[in-house]
């Protein structure tokens, strides 16, 4: 299976993960898993972009994103974007899209160890086995 269709199915079990917690939850337990599955939607949107990337730049980039949009916060997000970036600065959020980094790292390095379109190394001789 291609690394980029993995990622984006993964994009979209974390959309309904994150739907799942907001419906039947509520309080804190919610507010911070969906900081978490925030990061590992952005998570697998950069590998969705970008499939060739390793695994922790990915969830780098995310984390950063992340960060990016929190601190945004603090000097103020337009009204209209304020459904999807959120409207208020609050700090433990910050931790949160370490654990969704964290979290994407893990899912994204699991699809990459399990062969799924790995890119080729030019620069590494590669055995071919023949069978008989």
């Amino acid at each position: 299976m291609n690394r980029r269709w993995w990622a984006f199915g993964a994009a979209g079990v974390t959309v309904a993960a994150g739907l799942g917690v907001r419906s039947w939850t509520g309080g804190d337990f919610a507010k911070y898993t969906g900081d978490a599955l925030y990061t590992v939607l952005a998570c697998a949107v950069v590998v969705t972009m970008a499939p060739r990337l390793r695994p922790a730049v990915a969830a780098g980039v995310a984390l950063g994103f992340s960060w990016a949009v929190e601190l945004s916060q603090i000097a103020g997000i337009p009204t209209v974007l304020q459904p999807l970036f959120g409207a208020t600065f609050n700090a433990p959020d910050l931790f949160w899209y370490v654990v969704g980094a964290v979290l994407g790292w893990l899912l994204a390095r699991g699809g990459w160890r399990r062969g799924v379109e790995q890119p080729a190394d030019p620069g590494r001789r590669q055995r071919v086995r023949i069978s008989d």
